[in-house]
């Protein structure tokens, strides 16, 4: 694999593992509050490009969990 195509890769693997820790957050919400599970499958980037925020927020980060 060229250097291109692994960062390549490992952009589209944090894309989606934000993605699904949004949505599984959002759903546990969702149960919590007695809502509709169709509440858990939102999903909004803009062209494609994950807002900041929501990176930061779901974004896998530098501390272990046990």
């Amino acid at each position: 694999m060229s250097i291109e195509e692994k960062s390549r890769a490992l952009m589209v693997r944090q894309y989606h593992q934000v993605k699904n820790r949004q949505q599984s957050m959002m759903m546990r919400a969702a149960q919590e509050l007695g809502l509709p599970e169709e509440a858990s499958h939102y999903w909004n980037p803009i062209q494609g490009k994950i807002d900041p925020t929501t990176r930061m927020i779901y974004g896998s980060s530098h501390v272990a969990m046990s």
